[in-house]
This record gives C-alpha cells, sequence and structure tokens, in this order.
C-alpha cells in the first residue's frame, strides 16, 4: 500500500468526523466511520512506513483535526443549519376560561382529534374522541378531564 491510500482514509475520516460535529446532532455511524477510517489510515503508515513516518502521520492528522475543528466552529457554518424558531403555543390553563359539560361552541380549526374551538368567544384547545371534525361546524361539551376537554358533533 502506498501513499495516496492512506492520505485518501485519513482524509475521509476528517471530512466525515467534521460532518459529524458540525451538521449531525450526537453520535451517529457517519462519526463512528471517520474515526475509524482515520485509525485505518494511521494504522496502515505505521505498518507500511514504519514508527517514525507513522508517528509524524498520527501527529499531523491530530493537528490538523484540531485546525479543522477551530476553523468550522469560527466560520460559523453549523449556524445555517441550527433550528431558531422557538414554539410559543399554550396549554389550556386552570384560571382560564373553562366551558361546562354540554355548553355548545364552534370549531375554530379542524380538530385531528385536537385543535381549537370557540365557545362564547373565547378560544381553547379541545379534543374529540377520535373522530375528526372540520372547522366552522357547532360541537358540544362532553367531558372535562385533567384540563382536556372532549367534544362532539351536535
Amino acid at each position: 500500500m502506498e501513499w495516496l491510500p492512506i492520505a485518501g482514509f485519513i482524509l475521509f475520516g476528517l471530512i466525515l468526523i467534521v460532518v459529524e460535529i458540525i451538521f449531525i446532532p450526537g453520535t451517529t455511524v457517519v462519526g463512528i466511520v471517520g474515526f475509524l477510517c482515520l485509525v485505518y489510515g494511521i494504522y496502515q503508515s505505521y505498518s507500511v512506513f514504519g514508527n517514525t513516518v507513522g508517528t509524524i502521520t498520527m501527529a499531523s492528522t491530530l493537528v490538523v483535526s484540531g485546525l479543522l475543528l477551530y476553523l468550522s466552529f469560527r466560520n460559523r457554518s453549523w449556524e445555517k443549519f441550527s433550528l431558531k424558531d422557538t414554539m410559543d403555543g399554550r396549554v389550556n390553563d386552570h384560571n382560564k376560561f373553562m366551558p361546562k359539560v354540554s355548553e355548545r361552541g364552534i370549531t375554530i380549526s379542524a380538530l385531528k382529534p385536537v385543535g381549537k374551538a370557540s365557545f362564547n368567544d373565547r378560544e381553547i384547545e379541545v379534543r374529540s374522541n377520535g373522530e375528526f371534525i372540520n372547522e366552522n361546524v357547532e360541537i358540544e361539551v362532553l367531558r372535562i378531564e385533567d384540563n382536556k376537554i372532549f367534544v362532539k358533533t351536535t
């Protein structure tokens, strides 16, 4: 084995590890394969060229990988792929309006089986018993369990 396949293994391993750290959260197959390619390239460098070249290869691989990681984080390329949206949804609160059993309202959104409905001009999250209910349909409160309002069509 000559130097070109060894350099290819090390380069491929470095690329996979940078992709793993920057773009793919957690430990995945990409990072493991990259690490194995790196180790195999360094191992082949030791076995083909001897201890001196193997040690130089290992040291230079460590320096290059550290430099690549530093430049990747400094470049902030990972921010293009990071999630920046926040959820501002709320659930029904004890202090808010709660309709009474058998009170009638109208759906604002489709219930699939959860959606929004209006009771006395107040919006509230409701759920059906598993069926699909379209929007703008008259509904009636069946029961209230643990702040969950179950409705049916009238």
